[in-house]
């Protein structure tokens, strides 16, 4: 990339689609009926025994990277034997190098850290298996979810109503491709053999070769799992701050916002602004609570990613980066 174009997305772009996020969300909070009264209802709740709900949310970070630590784990076993423990602490340290960087490419860094040299590039294949079944679970989903919130959605926004059908039928093609690409990815390697020119790189994709059917549905069902534990988090946190509409409905808007967050490129710093704006747009339309709305947003976000990239930059401490199989 040209180095005015990165200096442009580094220090000028960023930092103003961050403020713009910033704004537009403080506007809309501002304009909320009622602010004082929701803020108030917002306070109590930390007061009641809803403070039990923060409680379950937090806890479930343990479960959501757990998860996603066993999918990792069961994947690099197609080429080395990984203990869970290890997958676990390679995951949070992922976490703490992605929160700057886009899409979080950056969780490969901290995770091949974690392996001995000679496996840590074999990683990246393998960990795209694992990003592209979360991936095909929100997309699933989040048709799913567009598909039942129809009539809202085309009665708040008529713009939609021309082109709703086209985005439905597309994302629906799209799964049925992305289905086909992920039960044959042992077969992907066969199509590497070709391009690649120099065979000695070859052996980057050889792991996916192990990649079958009864493993590939492990994958997929792990990725369900810790989708789900997500929107549990959400429930949780939406009904501690006061925004009571039912579980079944917020699961639904949120399959929708996760879906555009799948889509729109973006930094994890960033991202909870873009996942609020959404978020408020999307949840408004069945709650006046603005203010509950935003802070959901931000409350999921700092337990679900700032937390766990506390905690995987103090085990980086104590890494050491150079070893080889025998450590």
């Amino acid at each position: 990339m040209n180095k005015n174009i990165k200096i442009f997305i580094n220090y000028f772009l960023g930092p103003l689609l961050f403020a713009w996020l910033s704004y537009s969300i403080y506007r809309q909070i501002l304009g909320q009926p009622q602010l004082e009264e929701s803020w108030f209802r917002i306070r109590q709740s930390f007061q009641s025994y809803k403070i039990i709900y923060l409680v379950l949310a937090i806890l479930l970070i343990l479960v959501n990277w757990g998860l996603e630590s066993w999918k990792w784990m069961i994947s690099v076993r197609t080429f080395y034997h990984l203990k869970f423990l290890q997958a676990f602490k390679a995951v949070l340290s992922g976490v703490s190098f992605s929160v700057t960087m886009p899409n979080r490419v950056g969780e490969y860094f901290g995770r091949i850290m974690y392996l001995p040299e000679g496996n840590r590039l074999k990683t990246i294949s393998v960990t795209l298996v694992g990003s592209f079944a979360q991936l095909l679970i929100t997309i699933i989903v989040g048709t799913a979810g567009l598909i039942i919130l129809k009539p809202s959605l085309v009665s708040h926004f008529p713009q939609l109503k021309i082109w709703y059908q086209f985005i439905v039928y597309g994302l629906v093609i799209l799964v049925g491709v992305m289905l086909l690409i992920y039960f044959n990815v042992a077969g992907s390697v066969n199509l590497f053999n070709r391009w690649i020119r120099n065979q000695k790189y070859v052996y980057l994709v050889e792991a996916l070769r192990k990649f079958h059917t009864v493993l590939l549905l492990q994958v997929l069902l792990l990725s369900f799992l810790r989708y789900f534990v997500f929107v549990i988090q959400y429930i949780l946190v939406f009904h501690l701050f006061e925004v009571n509409i039912p579980a079944n409905l917020i699961a639904t808007v949120m399959s929708v916002v996760f879906l555009a967050m799948a889509i729109i490129p973006s930094i994890a710093l960033v991202e909870v602004w873009l996942r609020g704006e959404i978020s408020i747009k999307l949840m408004g339309l069945f709650s006046l609570n603005t203010l509950g709305i935003g802070f959901t947003s931000v409350t999921v976000w700092f337990i679900n990613l700032i937390l766990p990239a506390i905690a995987g930059s103090l085990l980086l401490l104590s890494l050491r980066v150079f070893k080889n199989e025998k450590d």
